[in-house]
């Protein structure tokens, strides 16, 4: 009986101290999430961990923002700084480190005796005692692994997130600005359909124009202020979801958007391996990896005998891409190859079908990741030349016949009322070209979104070990 206790003693001794010293620091994990981040270009997060930084956070956020007119840029880093969303997140991945550290320490032994039970009872107890803390030393490794795995996935997640808070805060901050320029133009036409309203009064008292030409005129300038006012409110709204997502309030910090949005690039910002940099650079693609290998140390799973692809795999396992298939779509043929080890001889049904959920899961994965990222292609390119016609084609045309409009008015060839139709057929091609460039930068943001975004596995998965 000694000999089992100083056993117990000894295998508890053999705590994993480099994996206890790496998990243990106050931000461990955090940075693969800020690397991640970065790289996708969505700015640099932070994680605040006490009263003092949030409160550092806070004062830093609002200065970047007070008085000034922000940029994409600074509303995306405000909202990595200061949300407070993100950072429930972040306490996500400290647990998981923390699951990691008790994993590393291993048991601690104990072996507690009751002085009021008969001799063959003590006897039991003892013995049930140390054959349990045996079996949980002799098998802290593996456990440590499955753990450290759920810690990276806990990364994958936090990374998701940001990523996720980026590209949500750039899009508000995109139809926040379209909201103000439209507001913008609806209110310059209200500035014409006044004139005409007040010219239409005149011309009725003299007897020029009779009621129901002065009601149309009417009719149009009261049109025009409820479009103006519905306008401003969507401006306005638009601005409080901005606001929220970089965690300060309006009624606390003034902040202003630019009046328009920027001008078209030369080309959309998108790749034709679009496909390809989604499956490399996805979270949930990466976290769905991370599965399977835990769910393979978690079932002592060991042999991989083959590796399919997410084609194969959706066809039931068995399947293979035929070789003559061709591709409809100008895009580049990408492999995603899932490892399958042998289940067959397994001696518990779980683990055999978590396996295989992890691995449809993956493939599922990955199918929504090259449909996302062809979309997003077609979407921003699609976009980006409906934008430049009106840029090109619309609004130059529309130029054109203002100018020969007034033109016709100075030479007193048309009349006010001509004039200021033209005016209105003006606004409406204004507002489209600006909807359609707007239109375009939201699908900007897809692009980042399908080749980094995705929800990445939580890694809570079912229960491992033979049963």
């Amino acid at each position: 009986m000694i000999g089992s206790v100083a056993l117990v003693a000894t295998l508890s001794a053999c705590a994993d101290t480099a994996t206890i010293a790496r998990v243990s620091e106050p931000r461990a994990g955090f940075a693969a999430v800020t690397e991640r981040s970065r790289n996708a270009q969505t700015g640099t997060p932070g994680w605040h961990q006490n009263a003092a930084e949030i409160a550092a956070a806070e004062a830093r956020s609002k200065a970047m923002l007070q008085g000034k007119t922000i940029s994409a840029e600074t509303a995306v880093q405000a909202a990595l700084l200061n949300n407070r969303g993100l950072q429930a997140a972040y306490a996500e991945l400290g647990l998981s480190a923390a699951d990691v550290w008790e994993s590393a320490l291993g048991p601690v032994p104990s072996v507690g005796i009751s002085v009021s039970g008969l001799a063959g009872d003590v006897a039991r107890t003892l013995e049930a005692t140390l054959i349990t803390s045996i079996l949980e030393a002799a098998t802290a490794k593996p456990r440590t692994r499955v753990a450290e795995l759920r810690f990276q996935q806990a990364q994958f997640a936090a990374a998701g997130e940001t990523i996720a808070l980026a590209v949500e805060t750039r899009r508000a901050w995109i139809e926040t600005v379209a909201a103000f320029e439209a507001a913008s133009l609806i209110a310059r036409t209200q500035n014409t359909a006044d004139a005409a309203s007040e010219l239409a009064v005149e011309l009725g008292r003299t007897g020029a124009m009779n009621a129901a030409d002065q009601a149309r005129e009417h009719a149009f300038t009261a049109e025009i202020a409820a479009e103006r006012a519905d306008a401003k409110l969507e401006a306005q709204l638009a601005k409080e979801r901005l606001a929220r997502l970089m965690g300060v309030s309006l009624g606390e910090v003034t902040f202003y958007v630019p009046d328009a949005l920027p001008g078209l690039p030369g080309r959309p910002r998108s790749r034709a391996d679009i496909e390809r940099l989604a499956l490399q650079n996805r979270v949930d693609i990466a976290a769905g990896r991370l599965e399977l290998q835990a769910i393979a140390a978690d079932y002592r799973l060991t042999g991989e005998t083959r590796a399919v692809s997410d084609v194969a795999i959706r066809a039931g396992l068995e399947a293979e891409r035929d070789a003559g298939e061709t591709e409809t779509t100008p895009v580049v043929e990408v492999e995603f190859e899932i490892p399958l080890y042998e289940t067959g001889k397994l001696v518990s049904r779980r683990g055999n079908l978590a396996y295989l959920k992890a691995a449809n899961q993956l493939a599922d994965a990955a199918t929504s990741a090259r449909a996302e990222a062809r979309a997003a292609h077609l979407e921003v390119t699609g976009k980006y030349g409906v934008a430049r016609h009106w840029r090109d084609v619309v609004l130059p045309l529309r130029r054109t016949i203002d100018a020969e409009a007034l033109k016709s008015y100075n030479g007193m060839i048309t009349s006010t009322f001509e004039l200021i139709e033209d005016a209105r057929d003006g606004l409406e091609a204004q507002l489209g070209a600006a909807e359609a460039k707007r239109d375009y930068w939201l699908a900007e943001t897809a692009v980042t979104e399908a080749i980094w975004g995705g929800a990445a596995a939580s890694g809570s998965s079912e229960e491992g070990g033979d049963e």
